[in-house]
């Protein structure tokens, strides 16, 4: 099928090279020259293992482009996804211009029926707008699908091509056979197509993010209360885990959730409670928690330093939001260093794939360093915010020979707190007791 993507971002990019590499003909369209002209050079402009590799494979096959004429996509392909940017507003309300925008354009180029396939992430209602957008525009039929996407930074590849689930939001029943088409070769060992409306679509998607991101801020305000009342978390968190019910997942308590998703989902979802007098005190809550959770554990660094926090040194581990990811946005490393530095705190750093990103977000003062083990020379404490492979299972005799004083601040719950209690360590993490150092 020759298609097109509207939009070389994150979401853009991974689905237009899947549907490549499921042998479908892809024209990627973006309005950033520079990027388009990085792209077709092989240059891939985000950090998502496998992505170059399946690029450079489709590229080279001929079943992947690259352009900024979208008009000409328009006119060559019949299928068209629009995976532009929804940035937040003031309000926590989504940016719907960029997509008004494309669809307009789209419907100014149109020489006949297309089919025009939102999977941007997009407000209840959304499907409406752009419909008339598209009908004020042209005379020409098409049809609208609402198919958004659940990919997950760090994994996105296997979350496109074994996908949970596809939700295809239409009316027409010729379109969803279409678009199952699209889909099936990700479906070889059970049909995990849900089928419904548009507006239920847009909803799913928001419900999604909204319940991970409750589980998520639920387990740090119960890990708050275990460190108060003489708990471990870590015991909580698999007892309650292991009810069929509740399941394991995303009940790891924390520095907060972060990215390009859940907050702007979760402050989306209050957006539209509050726009129809139908107040979401629970995801609202869940907004305020995590806010919080950020600023805490920041300020329990600041606090153990107190009035000497302009002679203290910190090195921090890890500055993208979540492993496997060179992405910041809403990172709590990134809230949290600005915390420490504003205190007169200096700040080293390193993180495996996000130390590019970051120097736009940080300030010159906080040194970006290539080893996460010489960074440790001479200072006062190791504090930890991403959980990179390589650092669940780091050389400690070599952190305890760099620092004067042996002393880690964990926001990810990596270690035993007893183990690094012998090795002499002074060890703070999230919802765990501390223990005497050996």
């Amino acid at each position: 099928m020759n298609m097109s993507v509207v939009g070389t971002g994150y979401v853009g990019l991974v689905a237009g090279a899947c549907f490549a590499d499921s042998g479908n003909h892809v024209t990627c369209v973006d309005c950033n020259l520079d990027k388009i002209d990085k792209l077709n050079m092989g240059d891939i402009p985000i950090y998502e293992p496998g992505l170059a590799e399946i690029v450079k494979r489709n590229t080279a096959a001929g079943r992947l482009k690259f352009t900024a004429d979208l008009s000409a996509a328009v006119r060559s392909t019949r299928v068209l996804f629009i995976a532009v940017g929804t940035p937040p507003a003031a309000d926590g309300s989504p940016d719907l211009s960029s997509i008004l925008d494309v669809a307009k354009t789209i419907a100014q180029s149109m020489d006949g029926y297309r089919i025009v396939v939102m999977k941007s992430t997009v407000p209840v209602g959304t499907h409406l707008k752009v419909s008339e957008a598209i009908a004020g525009e042209t005379d020409h039929p098409f049809d609208y699908v609402s198919n958004p996407e659940f990919l997950k930074e760090g994994a996105a590849l296997d979350d496109f091509m074994k996908p949970d689930r596809v939700v295809i939001g239409a009316t027409n029943p010729a379109v969803m056979e279409i678009m199952k088409e699209l889909y099936n070769p990700f479906m070889r060992r059970s049909d995990r197509i849900l089928m419904m409306d548009p507006a239920s679509a847009e909803m799913t998607k928001y419900a999604a993010n909204a319940l991970l991101a409750t589980k998520i801020s639920f387990m740090n305000e119960i890990a708050g209360l275990c460190e108060r009342l003489g708990a471990d978390v870590e015991c909580v968190r698999r007892g309650a885990g292991s009810d069929s019910r509740i399941g394991s997942a995303f009940l790891f308590p924390g520095v907060g959730y972060g990215g390009s998703c859940f907050p702007k989902d979760v402050g989306a979802l209050v957006s539209m409670g509050d726009a129809v007098d139908h107040p979401m005190s629970i995801v609202d809550a869940v907004q305020r928690v995590n806010q919080r959770q950020r600023y805490t554990f920041a300020q329990r660094v600041i606090d153990h330093f107190g009035d000497h926090c302009a002679n203290t040194t910190l090195a921090v581990w890890g500055l993208a939001f979540k492993a496997r990811t060179d992405d910041v946005r809403e990172s709590p490393a990134i809230a949290a260093i600005k915390m420490f530095t504003k205190n007169g705190m200096t700040v080293r750093a390193h993180d495996p794939e996000a130390m590019d990103n970051a120097k736009r977000e940080l300030d010159a003062t906080v040194t970006m360093c290539e080893d996460e083990y010489d960074m440790l020379k001479g200072a006062d404490a190791l504090v930890i915010f991403t959980d990179w492979p390589k650092f669940r299972t780091p050389d400690f005799q070599a952190i305890a020979e760099r620092m004067p004083v042996k002393l880690i601040f964990d926001g990810r719950n990596m270690y035993d707190p007893q183990q690094l209690a012998k090795r002499g360590f002074q060890y703070f993490c999230v919802g765990r007791p501390s223990y005497p150092v050996v």
